[in-house]
């Protein structure tokens, strides 16, 4: 440690560790969709059982989060980080090498749930390593990775198959991830630091299934979707709403008997920003998540686009974001919330004006004058996805950090689900109608998904106007405008 600030010295290179993991961890949602045709022609799998390839993994990673970064806190997260890594690996490598769809799929679960242990590790490993401006900016990094994960693996997955021509080129997908995975965990167990875990810290089982039944009644449905998995089990969605209200009824029992809950309520009842920074990443996601897919199926099917091309075109929107990202991480320790609420604006009216171009401009060039409104999407992605991290965490206990972020990212990957589910969803109503109105229905789900975002905007509005009259009643006039406290809006 360093004796002078009271961190790591090796923070940063540990930091790059993270980050590469967490980047594979989360591309790893996406990247496999451009594979799936080629999947089920070399495996003589059903629609059905290829759709597990992809909503298995998503599911997974959703179940174990909370649990992880709990276990993660409880027992060390360098530990859980390490062995998280190892079996997504070994994982990727099974998943490569599966000879039958049954095969494929398992290795699929099993990846997932390596990735949902890695996850949370994360954003605690960021709270334990970082202080003061330094977290801002490792949040903007963490984040940026988050935002270029989501809409690049489309680009990624079609340059992967582009390079590794022929029947089974698919299974590079996969494969890819082995000699990263290798040099991530190696470097990891030179720079990533060693704490001591937490000593009697049980962990809160009746919590962990109330919560795990919760959230797979309500993902189940949804990322079944496109084989009628919500007009089926739709029911489930009410059973799982009713096993998260237990779980949370649970949890404030006990706490109210001085116990260690999987997920302490008094992170969203008395840490200052986090209530409202999951609502915003949760409702953001929804639009997020879903209009990439959206885009995916009108370039491929409407436009007659290639998978690699497809992902080409939106493009402008990861360049925006990953730039924007790392600048957002500078400048959220002044600005604070107000940073997201011009973050959301932008995002809201970047992909309206690229609504209004695919759907008026001349159909030969529509897409590429879409370019620009979707660069400024990106940019305002940037600067909601990361400062929120940090805002939603920076007054965490460290204590409770793996399961703060775990919390949040499954807030996440419920509004992927959402959106991912909703938003195809209507784009395939409207070609129903009409099968020739590829651009109508892609102005309309791209529209609609940004109804989320205008909802996230009103929360960060609202949690903006909060802290505002908040710093106000605490400080004298002639202080207010103090750095100080304008880095705690």
């Amino acid at each position: 440690m360093d004796a002078a600030e009271g961190v790591d010295p090796r923070r940063w290179k540990a930091l790059w560790v993270t980050l590469v993991a967490g980047f594979m961890s989360l591309l790893d949602v996406t990247i496999v969709a451009v594979a799936l045709p080629s999947m089920q022609r070399d495996l003589h799998a059903s629609a059905p059982a290829i759709q597990w390839v992809v909503s298995g993994y998503a599911l997974a990673f959703a179940l174990v989060l909370v649990t992880a970064g709990r276990v993660g806190d409880a027992i060390g997260r360098r530990r859980i980080f390490l062995l998280a890594l190892t079996a997504f690996v070994v994982c990727s490598a099974a998943a490569g090498a599966a000879p039958t769809i049954t095969l494929l799929i398992v290795a699929r679960l099993a990846q997932g749930v390596a990735a949902g242990c890695l996850a949370p590790q994360n954003s605690a490993l960021i709270q334990q390593m970082f202080r003061g401006a330094e977290r801002g900016r490792a949040f903007g990094l963490f984040g940026a990775t988050v935002g270029i994960s989501s809409a690049v693996g489309p680009v990624v997955g079609g340059l992967i198959l582009a390079l590794a021509d022929g029947p089974q080129g698919w299974r590079w997908i996969f494969y890819v991830n082995v000699p990263v995975g290798v040099i991530a965990l190696v470097l990891g167990l030179r720079w990533l630091p060693k704490v001591a875990p937490g000593r009697g810290q049980r962990l809160d089982l009746p919590g962990v299934a109330l919560l795990g039944c919760g959230v797979l009644a309500v993902m189940l449905p949804l990322v079944l979707a496109e084989s009628g998995g919500v007009r089926r089990l739709w029911w489930l969605i009410l059973v799982g709403a009713v096993f998260l209200a237990a779980f949370a009824r649970w949890e404030r029992r006990v706490a109210a008997r001085a116990g260690r809950p999987l997920l302490d309520p008094r992170l969203v009842t008395g840490t200052r920003g986090y209530a409202a920074g999951a609502a915003i990443a949760t409702l953001y996601f929804v639009g997020f998540s879903g209009v990439w897919l959206v885009f995916a199926l009108y370039l491929q099917n409407g436009e007659g686009y290639s998978p690699l091309l497809s992902g080409l075109a939106v493009t402008p929107f990861a360049i925006g974001s990953a730039a924007s990202a790392l600048v957002a991480g500078r400048l959220v320790e002044r600005l604070g919330r107000l940073l997201t609420v011009c973050g959301l604006a932008a995002v809201a009216l970047g992909l309206g004006g690229a609504v209004l171009i695919l759907r008026f401009a001349p159909e030969d060039i529509a897409v590429w004058c879409a370019a620009p409104a979707l660069f400024v999407g990106g940019m305002g992605s940037g600067c909601v996805i990361s400062p929120n991290v940090t805002m939603t965490l920076r007054d965490v206990p460290v204590r409770m950090a793996g399961a703060a972020g775990g919390a949040l990212q499954t807030g996440q990957r419920l509004g992927s689900a959402v959106g991912t589910a909703a938003l195809p969803g209507l784009f395939y109503m409207v070609l129903s109608a009409d099968g020739d109105a590829y651009r109508s229905a892609v102005a309309i789900a791209v529209g609609s998904g940004i109804v989320p975002v205008l909802c996230a905007l009103g929360v960060a509005v609202r949690d903006w106007l909060r802290d505002r009259r908040a710093r106000r009643q605490a400080c004298p006039p002639e202080v207010s405008h103090s750095p100080v406290h304008a880095s705690q809006s």
